[in-house]
């Protein structure tokens, strides 16, 4: 059931959102400063591509720091583009499953510093 629903999660925009995510994580890697934020990026593109099936552990308090910039940066606008998109699926029976999943992405996309998926 999960590949299922992991390739019509992939069709309709796991695969944009993969690519969105890639692209700023290679601009973030150009400069020196931008890497760690970069390898983020790239965490949340492996996990937005297929997220059904896989579990994320957060330890906000491994990189408190880093998870701050992070936010202040990058991730509230990030944060309230997920959550207004999983609000809009959770109106529509047939798309709960995948709006429980955006709301998973959404804690790694808020604070990625130190959670595995």
């Amino acid at each position: 059931m999960k590949t299922i629903a992991n390739v019509i999660w992939l069709i309709l925009s796991g695969f944009w959102s993969c690519l969105a995510f890639i692209f700023f994580g290679v601009l973030l890697c150009l400069t020196i400063i931008g890497i760690p934020f970069g390898k983020q990026c790239f965490k949340i593109a492996i996990l937005i591509l297929a997220p059904f099936g896989k579990r994320i552990k957060s330890n906000f308090g491994k990189h408190p720091i880093l998870n701050l910039i992070w936010f202040v940066l990058l991730g509230w606008w990030n944060l309230i583009s997920l959550l207004f998109v999983t609000l809009i699926l959770f109106i529509c029976i047939v798309t709960i499953p995948f709006a429980k999943q955006l709301f998973k992405v959404a804690e790694v996309v808020a604070f990625p510093f130190g959670a595995s998926v």
